[in-house]
């Protein structure tokens, strides 16, 4: 059977049907959307509830522990992890991969309001969700900054105009305000005059909250009009305040300006926020997870010009990073990578077969299929990213096979003296079974890919699946229209030029090289069947022994720094630090802006550590990479004394878990100081491995406390309760929200604190005074307590309710992330862990360790549905397993060219190791296929059969993997921006290639005698007994 007769006899229509099948391809590709990365992402909610002046224990106490028991009824709810800090409850929620994530937030918000019965009744804000990941590094950096316009107006800017706007963008998951806050009214309260006038905080407390009111007051409504009424019971102004009476003292009014000073001023002043050493407002915006990023900031775009126009005068809004600048130049490297295979592939074509006509055929051939591809991939719904171009790069190769495989048996007809139009006829029939089974074989390989588990499998599901699209459109089209093309187009060659004769001399130098060493290669059959086991063995232990990665480091031009101080450091150190580190960087000739953000919030836990935007050059603008210009960055911060942790910012994020460094390590527990001695235990043998660097402690034990231990027989006799000393101490220290300010667009709230001078050190605690429960006298807080200092946690944490430590750290020049595993499980057996203790990775170190217990799983069962295949194809069981015979060497080649160049085994080099077997397997494919054909149809022996199989497929074999190769070439010396996830795979494809075609030319001969012979004597039919078998199945079926 013919499949291709009928296209032969119909170039009209064929013609027309790629003309249709093109366009088709090419409005999918318009319509593609762009993505760094295939829209694959943990549906994930962070939970944010602010209790201003609480404790770290005091937040785990009375507003995480609450909400984690109703979060934790949530079905499809994979991991939850919670950190609690001053002032601070930030609890992330990771789902099911297939949870919609809408529907995942209203189970959240049902859960917030089943727990409002047992939360604290003076938070001011209820608890916020937002659909974000945390450890996702924000799509656009703004800065809003003026020279005339105070810090306070333009916070109120960002807060009542561009946060709306902008979170009401499609696929903005979280807009998050740094640096600024909300504009509030500060009343600073003196505590000696307080007590010189017998005064306490609470009773001015009590005197804003009946002074500043707002409600509804009624109407009046007579016989002809009527009216609403109105009353100027808000105070808006600083000013009003002041004029408030707290009290009478003496006849006199007492006015809170008395005894306080009332300044404008921010809801939390130990925030802040710089942009370039200038203090601004720092607007991070974060995208929704499984949003398409490219399209969330080019909506982003579309709105800032008209912010810009709504900003008062003096007032300027920048962009100060853009992560889609790096992924579009990313995609364009890509394409022009793409561009580039492309040519060279052709380029083999013209190499082998020295005639443009042949050459203008698969130069036709090779963009139709991957413009078809695009096609299919917009009705399949994929993006156009980095890994599906990649699939269509390494892919070029594999696309052009087919056409190659047509081209050069038609060719190889017209030279044994058929007319063109008969040599395309008789070269289809005759390799249509073939390119057939070199296609369903190919697809075989990627089946396994598209059953690999967890975020990994999902996002490489895309990257088989594409190579799948391909190699079918290929095939469709190697037998369609290639061989009308051939047809029509091929003529027989007239005489060569002196180029051409030079290039046949040299290609029939090269056969008869490679004919003379076969047969010294069959003769030798003991040593070439060893060579074959020993390839195997070697292949194991090489496996064994490579340094196993994840995924290679990404250079995006962005890093994420972690500034931290001692645990007792206060606001003030901390913005001096950050001022001197911000200096540093700003310097640095790689560096093109700074951004920083201070203060415990969305960014930083603990009130310790400030975090650093660095925007970088683009990438081919500068010859450090982000992972040299981190350590110099880190370099020169040591020198200046501050505590450093730089991670380049990357595409791939897979934990929930913002931390200092780039890989995790979480040990729960039921008794949290049992965690938290066993973390510092951990911790401290590993601080001097070779193996692992940065290592941080992610939640600060140290921090200095005051412990207030009240005398109760004491508080009793004086009509003092816990309740006053708690609203004394909240009044002063708290930053106690005591008045709202209602206005049209936003709300405004009225503070209540110690003056600063009082807010410096334990001392102002003896200056406090306290009420009884009815008022009257005041009482020193020093009569009715003691005073003890302690020390205490920065934050708390917890893993799915239990309490947890967490441990960040990244990985030593030279060592893996499989060494480092092995390294922390090590110290974890050597300090003998107790049970009671659980210890695991998260984000890319958990996936790592699922996707290494799969790996050899995977790789086997690419073997298993290769040969499942292919017995099904040849009804055969033993020729399957001489082509599987090919594999090893491939294996061998790509794991000594990946030590060489001291590249790890990571999951892009594990799927170069599984596309090698599609490739290297076609080798053997084409030559059994030719000795079965000469065995049945011209009576030869095996032995013959094979070696003229050989003889007639080594041109196109050769040529197949020069494609293959010159597929491949262009990845592994990519430079560009993204290169890091496309170099592992060429080099491992090309390496596996160079030693595999060296061997199995003449292996796979060898192993097939020997199987041949095998079967034979296994009971296996022989040549007459099968023909014999053929003629009675013809008989049956007539």
């Amino acid at each position: 059977m013919n499949v291709s007769a009928p296209f032969i006899a119909r170039p009209v229509a064929t013609s027309l049907l790629g003309i249709a099948v093109l366009l088709a391809g090419l409005l999918g590709y318009s319509r593609l959307p762009v993505s760094p990365l295939p829209q694959v992402d943990f549906p994930t909610i962070q939970v944010t509830t602010q209790l201003p002046g609480a404790n770290p224990d005091i937040v785990a106490e009375l507003v995480t522990a609450s909400l984690e028991r109703q979060f934790g009824q949530i079905p499809a709810l994979q991991t939850m992890s919670s950190q609690s800090s001053f002032g601070l409850s930030q609890i992330t929620l990771q789902f099911d991969l297939d949870r919609d994530i809408d529907a995942a937030a209203q189970d959240v918000q049902s859960a917030i309001n089943a727990s409002a019965a047992t939360l604290p009744r003076n938070l001011p804000y209820p608890p916020v969700y937002s659909k974000v990941n945390p450890a996702d590094a924000p799509v656009m950096i703004l800065a809003l900054t003026s020279k005339s316009v105070s810090l306070r107006a333009m916070s109120d800017v960002a807060d009542t105009l561009i946060g709306p706007r902008l979170s009401e963008i499609s696929g903005v998951g979280h807009v998050s305000i740094e640096g600024g806050i909300k504009p509030a009214i500060r009343i600073q309260a003196d505590l000696g005059r307080l007590g010189a006038n017998q005064l306490g905080l609470e009773d001015l407390r009590l005197a804003i909250v009946g002074a500043n009111v707002a409600g509804s007051k009624g109407s009046l409504d007579g016989a002809r009009q009527s009216y609403t009424i109105d009353a100027n019971d808000q105070i808006l102004s600083a000013d009003a305040y002041s004029k408030i009476v707290v009290a009478y003292r003496n006849s006199a009014p007492i006015m809170l300006g008395d005894v306080a000073r009332v300044v404008d001023g921010l809801e939390n002043s130990r925030t802040g926020g710089w942009y370039q050493g200038e203090p601004a407002v720092v607007i991070d915006v974060q995208r929704q997870p499984g949003a398409n990023i490219i399209a969330t900031v080019d909506l982003l775009k579309k709105e800032l010009p008209r912010l810009a126009r709504a900003l008062p005068a003096g007032v300027e809004l920048k962009a100060v990073h853009d992560r889609t600048d790096a992924i579009r130049a990313s995609i364009a490297d890509v394409q022009f990578t793409l561009a580039l295979a492309t040519a060279l592939v052709v380029l083999v074509v013209l190499l082998f077969l020295r005639t443009l006509r042949a050459t203008l055929i698969a130069a036709v051939a090779l963009p139709l299929s991957i413009v078809a591809t695009f096609g299919v991939m917009y009705l399949a719904g994929f993006s156009l990213d980095n890994l599906s171009l990649m699939a269509l790069t390494i892919g070029t190769g594999f696309i052009v096979d087919d056409a190659i495989v047509m081209i050069e048996n038609i060719v190889r007809n017209m030279e044994s003296g058929m007319k063109p139009l008969r040599a395309a006829f008789a070269g289809a029939r005759e390799i249509g079974f073939t390119v057939i089974s070199l296609t369903v074989s190919l697809v075989a390989v990627f089946i396994p890919l598209l059953f690999m588990t967890g975020l990994v499998g999902r996002m490489f599901r895309e990257f088989a699946l594409t190579l799948t699209i391909a190699v079918v459109v290929s095939a469709v089209v190697s037998l369609t229209l290639t061989p009308m093309m051939c047809g029509r187009l091929l003529r027989p060659k007239t005489g060569d030029s002196e180029a051409g004769r030079e290039a046949e001399e040299a290609a029939g130098w090269m056969l008869s090289f490679y004919e003379r060493t076969l047969r010294w290669a069959v003769d030798r059959e003991f040593l070439m069947l060893l060579v074959t086991a020993g390839t195997l063995a070697l292949t194991i232990w090489l496996y064994v022994i490579a340094p196993k990665g994840f995924l290679p480091l990404q250079d995006n031009s962005l890093l994420d720094v972690v500034v931290e101080a001692a645990p007792d450091a206060s606001f003030a150190q901390m913005t001096h630090i950050q001022e001197k580190t911000s200096d540093v960087f700003r310097h640095d000739p790689d560096v093109r802006g700074v951004v920083s953000v201070l203060g415990v919030g969305a960014l930083n836990a603990t009130p310790n550590v400030g975090r650093l935007a660095v925007t970088l050059t683009p990438r081919d603008e500068r010859k450090a990479s982000a992972a040299e210009i981190a350590e110099r960055l880190r370099a020169k911060a040591n020198e200046i004394g501050a505590n450093l942790y730089v991670k380049p910012v990357q595409d791939i994020q897979i934990g929930t878990r913002s931390s200092r460094s780039q890989y995790q390590y979480t040990l729960t527990g039921a008794d949290a100081d049992e965690v938290a001695q066993w973390a510092g235990k951990i911790a401290g043998a590993l601080r001097d491995s070779p193996i692992l660097r940065n290592l941080a402690e992610e939640t600060q034990e140290g921090g200095l406390r005051t412990m207030i231990h009240i005398d109760r027989h004491a508080a009793g006799r004086l009509g003092v309760t816990a309740q006053n000393i708690d609203d004394a101490l909240n009044n002063a220290f708290g930053q106690r929200q005591v008045s709202t300010i209602y206005a049209q667009s936003n709300q405004y709230r009225v503070i209540l604190e110690a003056d600063p001078v009082y807010q410096q050190d334990p001392s102002a605690l003896q200056k406090l005074y306290v009420s009884g429960t009815a008022g009257g006298v005041q009482t020193p807080l020093s009569t009715v307590a003691r005073f003890e200092q302690t020390e205490a946690p920065l934050a708390v944490a917890h893993q799915d309710q239990f309490p947890a430590a967490t441990l960040s750290f990244d990985i030593a020049p030279g060592a893996s992330l499989g060494d480092a595993v092995e390294a922390v499980k090590k110290a974890e057996a050597d300090l003998g862990m107790p049970g009671s203790i659980t210890g695991s990775f998260s984000g890319d170190a958990a996936e790592f360790s699922k996707s290494l217990a799969s790996e050899p799983w995977l790789l086997l069962a690419a073997v298993v549905t290769i040969y499942l295949v292919l017995g099904m194809l040849y009804e055969s069981y033993a020729h399957p397993f001489t082509i599987l015979t090919t594999l090893p060497s491939a294996g061998v080649g790509a794991l000594l060219a990946l030590r060489i160049m001291g590249i790890d085994l990571s999951v892009v080099a594990l799927i170069g190791i599984v596309l090698l077997m599609g490739i290297v397997k076609k080798n053997a494919i084409m030559m059994i296929d030719f000795a079965l054909e000469a065995e049945r149809h011209e009576g030869l022996s095996p032995r013959d059969a094979i070696l003229r199989a050989c003889h007639l497929r080594f041109r196109p074999i050769m040529m197949t993997t020069l494609a293959a190769l010159f597929g491949a070439v262009p990845l592994a010396f990519a430079s560009g921006v993204g290169s890091e996830l496309r170099i592992p795979l060429g080099v491992t494809i090309i390496g596996g290639l160079l030693l595999s075609q060296l061997l199995t030319l003449y292996t796979t001969p060898v192993v097939y005698l020997a199987v041949e012979r095998l079967r034979l004597r296994l009971g296996g039919r022989t040549r007459d007994e099968q023909e014999e078998f053929e003629r009675e199945l013809r008989e049956g079926e007539a």
